[in-house]
């Protein structure tokens, strides 16, 4: 009989990429040390910051990330100096007239969460008219939480969920967690897969506590007015590294 030939070996396949996450959510933090180090005043470092959410923006819409939450202002930061409150907010007036044509050109839905009523009432009407202007955008739906805490956000759901018992629209003894979180503000939004904070800080801030339950968290030392693409592309890298199990055991 002939020889026969060895049956060539089969070619291994390249892996296929990992799927970007589906909603990633950043703590932005270091404008004010960004600043320091330069010797600038703290509005230089607000004003770098917002650079570095337009870079963020670009990479989100780049990486195929379907979903971005912004932590820009937070419920506590009404504490801060009035000279400094005044800044952020006249920043965020000039950011709802110079950006939202182009966010809503580039295929941005916006969405804001958190207490607006708490801003003045010309920004109130900003907001509403940038969400409107970009609510049939489909390309990313970027949030951003304004004024926002998220100890009042599960307080302000538990008295919807009360409301909707008392007046007969809820069976208390019926509602579960799916249910609970569709009285949240982020009640139309998947949780969050990956949340990243940089400046080296490592907490949540009182930031989507009850949504982060199972997200991946990845920490950077680089301070946000820095942030860039090359650092959202490396946080999503460190997240396509991670084992997901959501509570299972391991395989």
């Amino acid at each position: 009989m002939p020889a026969t030939s060895p049956l060539p070996a089969r070619a291994e396949r390249p892996a296929a990429p990992a799927p970007p996450p589906a909603h990633v959510a950043i703590i932005m933090d270091g404008n004010g040390r960004w600043a320091a180090a330069r010797g600038l005043p703290r509005i230089a470092g607000h004003r770098a910051g917002g650079q570095a959410v337009r870079r963020t923006i670009e990479a989100a819409i780049e990486q195929g990330v379907g979903w971005l939450t912004l932590y820009a202002f937070s419920s506590e930061n009404w504490r801060r100096p009035e000279a400094e409150v005044k800044d952020l907010t006249g920043l965020l007036r000039h950011y709802l007239k110079s950006e939202v044509a182009e966010l809503s050109a580039n295929g941005v839905r916006l969405h804001i969460i958190g207490e607006r009523d708490r801003f003045s009432e010309d920004i109130q009407l900003a907001l509403r008219e940038a969400e409107s202007l970009t609510s049939a955008n489909r390309r990313l739906n970027l949030t951003i939480a304004l004024s926002y805490g998220a100890r009042d956000e599960i307080v302000a759901a538990a008295r919807r969920a009360a409301e909707a018992a008392r007046a007969g629209r809820l069976d208390p003894a019926e509602l579960d967690e799916a249910g609970f979180s569709a009285f949240l503000s982020t009640a139309a939004m998947p949780d969050p897969d990956l949340i990243i904070r940089t400046s080296g800080e490592r907490r949540l801030s009182n930031f989507l506590l009850w949504q982060a339950a199972y997200a991946e968290f990845v920490f950077t030392d680089v301070l946000w007015p820095d942030f860039g693409q090359a650092h959202f592309a490396e946080a999503l890298a460190e997240y396509a590294r991670r084992d997901r199990r959501f509570g299972a055991r391991p395989a």
